[in-house]
């Protein structure tokens, strides 16, 4: 009888498959339980906190007078300018290695490179930025622009690789089509691939983003567990960021500091959500766009 018609082969194997699923089922829905009652948890202790005055009001050792203004515009500038230099950096280098850079060993020593320092762990990111931005480029200022150049660092790689998954997908039929109408290989990549491979590319982007916003490690280094009563007026200014505010919060001996802490979560998961819209928002009308 032939192996793949054996019928305890097949048992064995529907009976293994089964276990795998169900150990799947059963720690899928352990973590998203065990999330949920966390998340309860914080709204709970965080939601009496949430007021007006805790966004406009700045840190303080008093809970009921704590703020949590300096950290919310120290990560909205180190977000805004990461993106800024980050988007148009790592299209700009994925279009180069998919449609420009020829099929050769220093190329795929490049895709390898990229893709290894997408596992570096964040920390090694926060004392190379350290070493370089604050001590070198700075003269050991910790100012939001080496921040913001530390997280570029940081997600780079991870935009560079959703970025030639997403002109990889393009079909090779509108390239071939493209270029037998006359259009140069810019006028292909500007016209053509651009359009179709931005809506995946916003993908990636909404999750390199988010973890910049949530990475602790690499601001607790550039930064450190300072206590700032100022918002950052210039690249130039000192900054603080969410997450360091938050572990500040929890270290505190006070019972309501850490309602406090869990309002600032709250806050730090609403611009979370505020900003994957706005990103959802302009993929969808790429997406349009493209459908078109």
């Amino acid at each position: 009888m032939l192996p793949y018609l054996n019928p305890s082969k097949f048992s064995y194997r529907k009976i293994r498959d089964g276990f795998f699923y169900g150990v799947f089922v059963f720690s899928t829905l352990i973590g998203v339980i065990g999330l949920l009652l966390l998340l309860v948890d914080v709204f709970i202790d965080g939601f009496p906190w949430l007021t007006m005055g805790f966004i406009t009001n700045y840190g303080s050792r008093f809970p009921e007078q704590s703020g949590i203004l300096a950290p919310l515009m120290g990560t909205l500038w180190v977000v805004g300018l990461t993106a800024l230099m980050v988007i148009p950096i790592g299209i700009g280098t994925a279009i180069y290695l998919e449609e420009f850079a020829g099929k050769n060993r220093l190329t795929n020593l490049i895709n390898l490179n990229v893709s290894n320092l997408a596992g570096v762990p964040s920390v090694i990111y926060g004392l190379l930025g350290l070493t370089i931005f604050v001590q070198l480029l700075f003269q050991g200022q910790r100012a939001v622009i080496a921040g913001s150049l530390t997280m570029t660092l940081l997600i780079l790689p991870i935009i560079v690789i959703a970025s030639q998954e997403a002109i990889r997908a393009v079909p090779s039929g509108y390239r071939d089509a493209a270029f037998a109408m006359g259009a140069t290989r810019w006028q292909v990549v500007k016209t053509v691939v651009l359009p179709l491979a931005i809506p995946s590319m916003m993908s990636g982007i909404i999750l390199a983003l988010s973890r910049a916003i949530g990475e602790s490690a690499p601001m607790l280094v550039i930064s450190g567990l300072i206590f700032i009563t100022f918002v950052p007026a210039t690249p130039m200014d000192r900054f603080t960021v969410l997450p360091l505010q938050i572990y500040t919060w929890a270290a505190q001996p006070q019972h309501e500091f850490r309602g406090i802490a869990a309002a600032g979560i709250i806050l730090l998961l609403l611009t979370l959500i505020f900003m994957n819209s706005i990103a959802i928002y302009i993929r969808n009308r790429t997406q349009k766009r493209s459908d078109q």
